[in-house]
């Protein structure tokens, strides 16, 4: 048995683009997803949503070859394909997902429930209570800002998005609270704001950040660019910009605050928070579920040789700079001044690391680890990595470990040679 946990190599390191499948020629025949998603929501369509609601992907082309005898096939595929999506989005959403409605690409894109509890939350506390949610997707973000008591003007440009949205509103109860409107963004904020500066408390911008070849990386390349959302931000009380986690620091503005948020381990994304809302320049980074939140400005860490612990600072921790703030609170160094690994000689418990007791320092030597891994009867082996050439897959490949006990190796470097450490890991302190 085998777990592969490679993190990110350095907190700087970017995912390079894919490229993507070239566009597809639009077919003139194919029906029209927007009067598809409206089918959905009428009675036929609710009754035949309910029928596929718990159908497999293995049950799917039986069950659409019945009930296309029965129903136009454009609605049939509506359905199956809701039901799918509502099965995946359990996920994300909870029991929510059951009622809601979705687009693959919407759901792809929408924020976890809890991180966007997290930011209504934040929203509701400094007494926001009307606010623009630019670039709304199917309402994720819309439907925690209403529940936390916001009234909220949703926009988006596509109209099989803004449909999909106004639905999940009122699926879930918050019509009153969510007006969607179809429109670019850019001409709203500008017909809203011009000559009213009251019309918003806040405005919170979740621009495109996909194009025709993946994930885009440059801040001035989403839609809309990240310069015209600043100047949105300037016009408002309060704003939040919702941006990628790899983002440069470079890219942020001096006067804006900038929180990295993970799940359960994961970074979800970053928010940059501005007026009322923000501390000028400094920086956060928020754990989920737990909402322990590491608040400074970036420091250099020391770097120092292994101690009898390592721990693995939390992803927003690293991308917001503050691995130097753990290991102040832990005592700690860093194993290499590049590479966010910190090592102590004595265990202080903190929500902000994970902590290993290292059993082994060595040299980088395949040979030497399958040795000691056999040696020890290890057969599961979780590998982790940063500032290493090999990958924990290929790793896996030529150590093949086999036996009854478990590890975990890092695969780094210390004081810049290339290096192992073995250790297992720490149980939380209760």
């Amino acid at each position: 048995m085998t777990r592969v946990a490679p993190p990110p190599d350095h907190p700087s390191e970017q995912p390079s683009e894919q490229p993507s499948e070239r566009p597809r020629t639009p077919d003139p025949e194919a029906p029209d997803p927007t009067a598809a998603f409206a089918a959905l929501l009428t009675d036929p369509g609710q009754r035949l949503l309910e029928r596929v609601r718990e159908v497999t992907p293995a049950e799917e082309l039986a069950v659409a070859t019945r009930l296309r005898r029965e129903h136009p096939p454009a609605l049939v595929a509506a359905a199956l394909s809701q039901a799918r999506l509502r099965q995946r989005a359990e996920a994300k959403f909870g029991a929510d997902a059951a009622a809601m409605y979705f687009t693959p690409e919407g759901l792809e894109q929408a924020t976890r429930t809890s991180v966007a509890d997290w930011r209504a939350g934040r929203l509701a506390r400094a007494g926001v209570r009307r606010i623009a949610d630019l670039c709304c997707g199917i309402g994720g973000d819309a439907i925690a800002l209403a529940r936390a008591g916001l009234n909220v003007l949703a926009v988006d440009r596509s109209p099989l998005t803004c449909a999909v949205a106004e639905a999940n509103a009122a699926a879930l109860g918050l019509a009153d609270r969510i007006e969607v409107r179809n429109a670019p963004v850019e001409t709203v904020v500008d017909a809203e704001l011009d000559g009213r500066v009251d019309a918003f408390d806040a405005v919170f911008v979740d621009p495109a950040r996909r194009g025709g070849r993946g994930r885009i990386f440059d801040p001035e390349s989403y839609a809309p660019p990240l310069s015209w959302a600043l100047a949105t931000a300037a016009r408002l009380p309060n704003a939040a910009l919702k941006i990628a986690p790899g983002v440069p620091h470079e890219a942020i503005p001096p006067w804006a605050e900038a929180e990295w948020v993970s799940h359960r381990g994961e970074v979800k994304e970053a928010v940059l928070w501005f007026g009322d809302l923000a501390e000028p320049g400094l920086r956060r980074a928020t754990l989920l579920p737990g909402g322990d939140s590491l608040a400074g400005a970036p420091e250099p860490a020391p770097a120092g040789a292994p101690g009898r612990y390592l721990y693995e600072p939390d992803g927003a921790v690293i991308r917001a700079g503050l691995v130097g703030a753990v290991a102040e609170a832990v005592g700690g160094r860093l194993l290499d001044p590049s590479i966010a690994y910190l090592t102590a000689d004595a265990i202080v418990p903190t929500p902000y690391a994970t902590a290993y007791e290292i059993t082994d320092v060595l040299p980088f030597h395949l040979k030497r680890l399958r040795a000691l891994l056999r040696e020890r009867d290890v057969g599961t082996l979780t590998v982790k990595k940063r500032g290493s050439a090999i990958t924990p897959e290929e790793l896996l490949r030529r150590v093949r470990p086999s036996g009854r006990n478990a590890a975990t190796v890092f695969l780094t470097r210390v004081a810049g040679a290339p290096s192992m450490i073995l250790g297992r890991p720490l149980r939380p302190t209760p």
